[in-house]
């Protein structure tokens, strides 16, 4: 063979290996975990390692080398499962392909269950207005190190928000805000200690944050008005002239569920009615409901006006009711005197609201009695 034919033949090998060592300098491999990295005790996942290479054989281990998992095969990417996990599969992973490249990034697979829950709660409640900030408080007996924040993601998986280390007992506070729509969403905690920073507790409970306030309120009824007599079936109605498909009601900030919007009342709007059974005392408190949409599950109108419930054991009386600020029932200043010297004597049923600020009367001779019975209570 000529020494020309050698020669470039020579550098046409040279020329291939300098491209094939390319390949191993210059790509990125991936890995991922499916369904997610944070896999529950006991649980299993795949891990994913990706690459743009014909080179297909792929090695999966843990970066602190103390732990190698057989090399696999595969075609662009391979998948490598653990599980049934434990404790001793928490850790960060790393692949590579056999020859050519280097080491993806790491990837933090933590194994959650391995404590008890941690609790988690609202301040100053789950509902929250546009622009305005909520406090996300994550606690525990145990006592953990670190505190994780998870929220739900448009996916419907749970991705993390953020963390915070703690001392002893203390809690950890997330601020989440000025709440827009993206802020809206389900949260949860974990805990963890500092000894085993791969291994978590059990989820909290979730806790759904709503953002209110982005649509007009709807309205809120008592079939048969706001008194009942105990025993006596309560059903409360929340309507709106907007096309919400669902409705939920609450009692003094407790969520006692939803329901689809399932008819119309005479005046054309959507309604859903929330049966609450034979009344019992336990029922009476003060009840607003909101509108949504299934779409926006996170957005909820503005709330209704208060439905002040009553259930006592005597039958109702007969006439409407009136909703009155506490000061008009005030002496002397705000006291007309022919309403003081009333002497109506009959039975006066009135609910004051949880802070004191309305005052629900029946009829309206009883706002009479009513102012009477405050002036009296206020002279004296």
């Amino acid at each position: 063979m000529c020494p020309t034919l050698l020669s470039l033949l020579s550098l046409g090998f040279c020329v291939s290996l300098r491209n094939w060592a390319a390949v191993g300098e210059y790509e990125k491999l991936s890995l991922s975990a499916w369904p997610s990295p944070v896999v529950p005790l006991g649980q299993t996942v795949t891990l994913q390692c990706h690459s743009h290479s014909p080179l297909k054989r792929f090695r999966l281990f843990k970066t602190d080398g103390e732990r190698r998992l057989p090399e696999l095969h595969g075609h662009h990417f391979n998948n490598f499962t653990l599980g049934p996990v434990t404790g001793e599969h928490a850790g960060s992973y790393t692949c590579s392909e056999a020859y050519w490249s280097a080491p993806s990034d790491p990837l933090q697979i933590v194994v959650s269950g391995v404590f008890t829950k941690p609790s988690i709660s609202a301040h100053p409640g789950p509902l929250v207005q546009q622009g305005d900030n909520v406090t996300l408080r994550c606690h525990s007996l145990v006592m953990f190190d670190k505190f994780i924040l998870h929220h739900e993601n448009s996916t419907g998986h749970f991705q993390r928000h953020g963390e915070m280390l703690t001392g002893g007992y203390a809690p950890a506070d997330f601020s989440i805000g000025p709440m827009t729509l993206a802020s809206a969403s389900t949260y949860r905690c974990y805990g963890s200690l500092r000894r085993s920073p791969y291994e978590w507790s059990a989820p909290s409970d979730p806790v759904d944050i709503m953002i209110t306030g982005l649509s007009k309120k709807p309205s809120l009824s008592a079939q048969g008005g706001p008194m009942v007599r105990s025993g006596e079936n309560v059903t409360l109605v929340c309507s709106s002239e907007s096309a919400f498909d669902q409705f939920h009601l609450l009692r003094e900030g407790v969520n006692l569920g939803r329901h689809l919007a399932g008819g119309q009342s005479p005046r054309r709007a959507l309604q859903a009615e929330f049966p609450l059974g034979p009344g019992t005392p336990a029922h009476s408190g003060v009840y607003r409901c909101y509108g949504s949409f299934t779409r926006s599950p996170y957005s909820w109108s503005n709330s209704s006006d208060p439905l002040f419930l009553s259930v006592t054991g005597e039958q109702p009386l007969p006439g409407p009711c009136f909703v009155v600020p506490v000061q008009t029932l005030c002496c002397p200043t705000l006291c007309h005197p022919e309403a003081c010297s009333t002497t109506d004597s009959s039975v006066l049923h009135y609910l004051l609201h949880m802070d004191h600020s309305l005052v629900v009367v029946k009829g309206p001779s009883y706002l009479s009695e009513a102012m009477s019975q405050s002036c009296r209570a206020t002279q004296a």
